[in-house]
């Protein structure tokens, strides 16, 4: 977990700055293993309606800022929904 807190920290800080791997790393964590990794794009699964997946695409070896704060943004999404549910 300590690993992902320094990713994510990284995220918010430098997101031109991310590698893919460690993108990936992060999704895992929060949304489970990709339901599609056989190309340069991975598909995640998230828990709520509307456009339930969120996309990460690998461009040599890093990942692209705005796919970067779209994470962050479906985590916090996903945190806030946590927190709703308790």
């Amino acid at each position: 977990m300590a690993k992902i807190i320094e990713i994510l920290d990284t995220m918010q800080h430098n997101p031109k700055g991310v590698s893919f791997s460690d993108l990936c790393k992060v999704c895992d964590h929060y949304f489970g293993e990709a339901r599609q990794t056989g190309s340069s794009h991975r598909i995640y699964k998230t828990p709520w309606q509307g456009d339930p997946r969120v996309n990460i695409q690998n461009d040599k070896g890093m990942a692209k800022a705005y796919q970067v704060k779209q994470i962050l943004r479906a985590i916090k999404r996903l945190e806030v929904q946590d927190d709703a549910d308790e």
